[in-house]
């Protein structure tokens, strides 16, 4: 094997890696928000993918009267680009699947939960809606084609 083709074997299983980790880390908030919802309620099933979706295009009336859900800026599918209303500034696709750095930063994730989850529910969301959510993320791994 030549240089080239093993520093290519090499960056490709850095790559690998990486695109690992943060669906391992996805999947590890997943697991710790499922304690908590577990904690706070004995019935609490698991997360699930559907009510992650359902919750994900759900429009809320914001505190101008405007309906919004996470799909209005960040598109219908979380495997696409998104878009700031207010800013016009690009936003990467949430899936981690996708966009490999979506969850490498686990306080990073915990402060735009809030952030977001007050904007748009006017509250922070729940730990159920959190596992809930990033299950339903898990399962978009196609962007969509214009």
């Amino acid at each position: 094997m030549n240089i080239t083709s093993t520093l290519f074997v090499g960056l490709l299983g850095f790559t690998t890696i990486t695109a690992h980790a943060d669906v391992a880390n996805a999947e590890a908030l997943i697991r710790k928000y499922s304690i908590i919802a577990k904690n706070n309620d004995a019935k609490y099933s698991g997360p699930s993918a559907v009510n992650g979706k359902r919750f994900f295009n759900k429009e809320n009336k914001i505190f101008n009267g405007k309906e919004m859900a996470c799909a209005t800026c960040h598109t219908s599918n979380p495997a696409n680009s998104g878009r700031n209303i207010i800013t016009g500034k690009s936003i990467p696709p949430l899936s981690p699947v996708i966009y490999k750095k979506r969850f490498s930063n686990l306080d990073k994730v915990e402060d735009q939960f809030t952030k977001h989850c007050n904007d748009i529910l006017g509250n922070d969301c729940s730990a159920k809606e959190k596992a809930d959510y990033i299950t339903y993320l898990l399962t978009e791994k196609t962007p969509t084609t214009k």
